[in-house]
Parts: C-alpha cells; sequence; structure tokens
C-alpha cells in the first residue's frame, strides 16, 4: 500500500524557478535598488553628454573651417606679394608686357617728348637762325621774317620729336630696353617696397617711378642723324616713368613687408587648420566639402575687391596721370594674384566635388556606380580578349584603397610645390588623377574566387 505526498503549498514554499538568485534581505535588497537607480540615471543621461560632446566638436571644427578660409585668402595675397618683391623673373615675366601695350607707349612717349622738347630752346634756335642769315647777307626783311617763325618752329619741333619718340617706343629695341631696366631695378623696387629708395626706381611723393633716360639718349641719337644737330646739345636727361601712385603708397609698403615675410608660411598653416577643422568635425566628409566651399568663397571675396580697389585706385590718381596707362599697370601687376585666385577657386570646388561624389547620396551613388560599370564592361572586353590580369588585378584589389591614396597625394604634392599653379594646372591634375582613378578601376578584377565544398567533394 503507498500513500501519496501531500502536494507542496506553493504560498508556504515557492518552487524554484530557472534563474532565481538566492533570496536578499532587506538591506541588501536596498542597495541593489539604489544601484539600479544610479545605472538607470547614469543611461538617462548619455545621449545629452553625447550631443554635448559632439556640439562642441562641431562648433570647433567650424571655428576652424572659417579661420582657415580667411588665411587662404591672406595666403594667396601673402605669395602674390612675396613674389613680385623677391622674384626677378616673376617680376620682369609681370611687367614685361607693359612694353607692348599701346596706353603704356602712349604715355611713356608724351613723358619723353616732353623732356626732350625742354631741353631745345626755340627762341636761341631761332635767333640763331636770324644771325646766320644775316651773315650770309640775307635782307633784313627776310632777317625779321625768320624772327617770326618761333611758333611754326615749336609745332614742327614737336612733330619731329614726338614722331622720333614714338618710332623708338614702338621699336623691338623699346621691349628690350624695358626690360633689361626692369631687371636691373628690381633690387631697387624691393628697396621702395621695404622702405628705402635710391636707384633706378624710386619712391616720391607716393609714387613708384622708373627712369627712362636711356630711351632719351636712344631718342636724342635719332634726331641727331636725322639732322638735327641741336639735339646733339641735350645733356643726360633723367625722367620718370610713373609705374605706380598712391597718397597711401607708406601704408601699402608697410602691408607688402609684413606679407612678404609671412608669405611662405601663411599657406601651411590655413592647410593645417583646415586639416584640423575637417578631423575634428562629426561628419568629415561634410566638414571637407565645407572647408573646399569656404576657400572657394573666400576666393570670390578677393576677386570682387580686386575689381574694387582697380576701381578706387583709378579714381585717386594724380593729376596728369593717364588713367589708360594706370590701368594697364595695376591689371599687369595683379595678372597673376588673379590667376592665382582663380587657380586655388578651381581646386577648392574640385575638392567639394569629389567629398560629395564619395559620400551616400543618390546622385553620388549613380555617379560611381555608372563609371564602375562602364569600366567594368571595358576590363570584360579586354580579358575576354586574352589581356592578361591575373596578379595585376588582385594586387590591385587588395591595395586599392592605399593606391587611391597615393595618387591623390602625388596630386596634392604636385600643386603644393608648383612654383605658379594656374588654373590650367589644376584642371591638368584633375584630369591626371582622374585617369589614374580609371586604370585603377579598370586593373581590380575584385575578390579571388574560391572553390565551392561541393566541388572538392567531387
Amino acid at each position: 500500500m503507498t500513500s501519496s505526498a501531500p502536494p507542496p503549498d506553493p504560498d508556504r514554499h515557492p518552487a524554484a524557478q530557472p534563474g532565481d538568485g538566492p533570496r536578499l534581505g532587506a538591506g541588501e535588497r536596498t542597495e541593489l535598488d539604489a544601484l539600479r537607480h544610479r545605472v538607470s540615471a547614469l543611461e538617462g543621461a548619455g545621449p545629452a553628454v553625447t550631443d554635448r560632446h559632439h556640439w562642441l566638436r562641431s562648433t570647433g571644427s567650424v571655428l576652424l573651417i572659417l579661420l582657415a578660409s580667411l588665411l587662404s585668402l591672406l595666403a594667396v595675397v601673402a605669395v602674390w606679394a612675396d613674389s613680385i618683391v623677391r622674384d626677378t623673373d616673376r617680376y620682369v615675366a609681370t611687367v614685361g608686357p607693359l612694353a607692348r601695350d599701346p596706353a603704356v607707349q602712349k604715355a611713356v612717349t608724351n613723358r619723353v617728348t616732353t623732356a626732350v622738347l625742354a631741353q631745345i630752346d626755340v627762341e636761341k634756335l631761332v635767333k640763331d637762325l636770324e644771325r646766320a642769315a644775316s651773315e650770309k647777307g640775307a635782307p633784313t626783311a627776310a632777317a625779321q621774317l625768320l624772327g617770326g617763325l618761333t611758333g611754326p618752329i615749336t609745332s614742327g619741333l614737336k612733330s619731329l620729336v614726338g614722331d622720333t619718340v614714338e618710332r623708338v617706343v614702338s621699336s623691338k629695341a623699346f621691349d628690350t630696353v624695358w626690360v633689361d631696366a626692369n631687371r636691373r631695378a628690381h633690387a631697387a623696387l624691393d628697396k621702395a617696397l621695404t622702405g628705402e629708395s635710391g636707384g633706378a626706381v624710386s619712391v616720391e611723393n607716393g609714387q613708384v617711378a622708373i627712369d627712362v633716360a636711356p630711351l632719351v639718349k636712344q631718342v636724342k641719337d635719332r634726331l641727331v642723324s636725322a639732322g638735327l644737330q641741336p639735339a646733339a646739345l641735350i645733356p643726360a636727361v633723367h625722367t620718370d616713368f610713373v609705374v605706380f601712385a598712391s597718397k597711401d603708397i607708406g601704408r601699402v609698403r608697410t602691408y607688402l613687408r609684413v606679407l612678404e615675410i609671412i608669405g611662405n608660411w601663411v599657406p601651411v598653416v590655413a592647410v593645417l587648420i583646415a586639416a584640423l577643422g575637417v578631423y575634428l568635425a562629426v561628419n568629415r566628409r561634410r566638414a571637407l566639402i565645407g572647408a573646399a566651399l569656404g576657400v572657394f568663397a573666400a576666393m570670390l571675396v578677393l576677386g570682387v575687391a580686386l575689381t574694387v580697389m582697380r576701381a578706387i585706385y583709378l579714381d585717386h590718381l594724380p593729376v596728369g596721370a593717364s588713367e589708360a596707362a594706370a590701368a594697364a599697370v595695376f591689371d599687369a601687376l595683379v595678372r597673376f594674384l588673379r590667376a592665382s585666385v582663380r587657380a586655388v577657386g578651381a581646386l577648392a570646388l574640385v575638392t567639394a566635388a569629389g567629398a560629395f561624389l564619395v559620400g551616400p547620396s543618390p546622385v553620388a551613388v549613380r555617379v560611381r556606380t555608372g563609371c564602375g560599370r562602364g569600366i567594368g564592361a571595358v576590363r570584360d572586353v579586354a580579358v575576354s580578349t586574352g589581356l592578361p590580369l591575373g596578379a595585376v588585378g588582385r594586387f590591385v584589389h587588395r591595395f586599392k584603397r592605399w593606391i587611391g591614396a597615393v595618387i591623390l597625394a602625388v596630386a596634392a604634392i604636385v600643386l603644393f610645390t608648383w612654383s605658379y599653379p594656374t588654373t590650367a594646372v589644376v584642371v591638368w591634375t584633375l584630369v591626371i588623377v582622374l585617369a589614374a582613378f580609371a586604370i585603377r578601376e579598370f586593373l581590380d578584377t575584385g575578390p579571388v574566387s574560391t572553390p565551392s565544398a561541393g566541388a572538392h567533394l567531387h
């Protein structure tokens, strides 16, 4: 006979459930509740801390990128100022074309003509003619008639001298004289822009002027050859052709001196600050786009500023100065600065476009997919015709990212070390980079396919 045990009373002895731990006392339960409360509080504060951290990073990134954009503007101006002051070949390449500018030729012609005529005493020439006529026995009336020819003789001399000067200035010899004079004057120009004076270039009354005495000598020789013997008495005349004139030349000189000193360092500092701003950003790709567009905006502002400065400069020319010649000189002096503005602006736009195209936007994905499919189709055709890409394809696929990094690094080094990159240099560098990436994509045959397990069994 068997007896059955009474069922356990669940209220008195609850059955152990899986995962139950040891029973806790009142004190232990209180500590556990406190611990859970603290964990919940920390978890609730986590997003706020993260948001504050991201806000600080984003704010710092934006400030650094803005600073880099402003420094990029200053860097372009500093490099230009440094090149004008220190690089003789650059300076000659800047002012050399002015020898062929019609406005400059006309201004030089007027200046040299005035200087030559000032050395010819027309009244003395007429008196000498009267005396010569009397000595030759000419009638008194004829001699007196010669005395009344002062006006026509003066007009004829002006025409003769002016034509002679114009022929000298418009000849190829003037190109040589102009370039040689400016090359010799470059050291003096350096002194002029840094506060000293003397030599072929001087700074007086707010003007930077070049002595064109060699032209006066050539005109003198040509006048003597043409039969105007009184021209042989013209002494060595030192007359100036104003290259730049401004009441604020002292202030401009100070600014150029400062830019000359910092010219080699500002570009490096600007790039480093921009790189730090991009690195600090939460979304670095977007930060790179923002930095590139910031530099482009800075170049746009600088281009507008040059146009405004040109108008202001021409409105404040000294009395009697040729506005056309002054405009030609201004445009020549800032020609390379404008070229640098366009080159840096183009590089910034290319960088922004490249950063956008590597992003996840639908447009970027479609562009990448379309290019990849096109290059892949060409590769498949080449492989089907017998082009061996085995080892090369595997190598390129394995180190694809590193190869891309090297291509970009080489392009950056070329642009950064190029003495004076122009827009054409930027465009050709972009073309070569795109071609290099296309070749990389063409050589990438994809991952090596491994045999399946079923194939091994068979």
